[in-house]
């Protein structure tokens, strides 16, 4: 039999209930099917762990235990009792006189609280002070993917928010979209979409990323102007709005042997490339409705002498437009 522990710290982790019509959230025990409950603010309420109630304290900001991390877990004033464990792929881990108890989704306080009350209701530590050490993380490291300048996995242990991670990946690109999206490694079935507009750049500040998180900086909708232009480009896709006229005024116009009759917008339409005729003469001219373009639509403008057989100018802009995405990044 253990002998009790017979030094009882003044800082006992105890987080317990300040009202008693708050809810409670149980923890379970796997072997013994012992139900602990558990306040809002994190630990067993004051009634289970036989103490008054303590203040409430702020929530916690340690990084969630997740499944494969290696835990080191000690009583003190016990001096055999500290055993490293891994948690389990279930969420779980295995502890002489505790048994199997789920720890996966925790903080580390919330485990400590958990291990502690089963050890005094089986009678063999009297407020035992229970610690909990994180000693590995699985995935230590939160990645940073998409339009950043360096995607690539950052260590951020801590507590780091959103613009902290886009920060250590070098910011964004200049094809970066309009959101990011977070998936928690504890979450992964609920992602978190994040607006990163500069008059959003405050609530940006306060999204809290943890080791395990994936960041993704979406890409910008792109234009692409080929042909007989002046300057054929790829445009960034701001605006909802943004039509045939703006995308040639973007290319520095037309060049004098354009043969603006025969235009084509190249579409992807249920996954293969569509050629869509614009009256560019007639756009110009202003005897036809100007045509409003979306992501990843090419503006293909002939030269007159080039013959306009349908697969021919397919082809030809389709390459185009591929010069354009390749040269475009540097």
């Amino acid at each position: 039999m253990w002998a009790r522990a017979r030094y009882v710290a003044p800082w006992l982790v105890v987080l317990a209930m300040t009202s008693s019509s708050t809810a409670q959230t149980p923890i379970t025990t796997e072997n013994t099917g012992q139900t602990i409950p558990v306040s809002p603010s994190g630990g067993p309420s004051a009634p289970e762990m036989g103490g008054a109630p303590a203040t409430e304290k702020p929530a916690p900001v340690d990084v969630p235990i997740s499944s494969g991390d290696l835990l080191a877990v000690s009583v003190l004033g016990a001096p055999d009792y500290h055993y490293d464990v891994r948690v389990s792929s279930q969420g779980d881990i295995s502890l002489p006189m505790v048994g199997g108890i789920r720890v996966a989704g925790l903080t580390t306080p919330l485990a400590e609280a958990a291990i502690a009350q089963v050890l005094q209701k089986k009678n063999y530590f009297n407020d035992p002070t229970v610690s909990v050490f994180v000693k590995e993380y699985t995935t230590s490291g939160t990645s940073v993917l998409g339009e950043v300048q360096h995607p690539g996995i950052y260590p951020l242990l801590g507590h780091r928010t959103l613009l902290d991670a886009l920060s250590a990946a070098g910011g964004t690109t200049g094809r970066a979209g309009k959101t990011v999206t977070i998936t928690h490694r504890d979450q992964p079935e609920n992602p978190e979409t994040i607006p990163i507009e500069s008059k959003d750049r405050q609530s940006m500040t306060n999204v809290r990323v943890l080791p395990g998180d994936t960041i993704y900086v979406s890409k910008a909708g792109i234009v692409y102007v080929v042909g007989d232009v002046k300057e054929p480009t790829g445009i960034i896709l701001d605006n909802p709005h943004f039509t045939v006229l703006q995308a040639i005024a973007m290319a520095h116009g037309t060049n004098p042997t354009a043969k603006m009759g025969s235009a084509k917008l190249i579409r992807s339409v249920d996954g293969a490339p569509t050629e869509i005729p614009i009256p560019l003469d007639k756009i110009l001219a202003a005897k036809s409705t100007d045509v409003t373009l979306h992501a990843d639509d090419i503006v293909f403008v002939p030269n007159s002498v080039i013959k306009t057989a349908t697969r021919r100018t397919l082809d030809a802009a389709i390459q185009a437009a591929t010069g354009i995405a390749i040269y475009g990044r540097y």
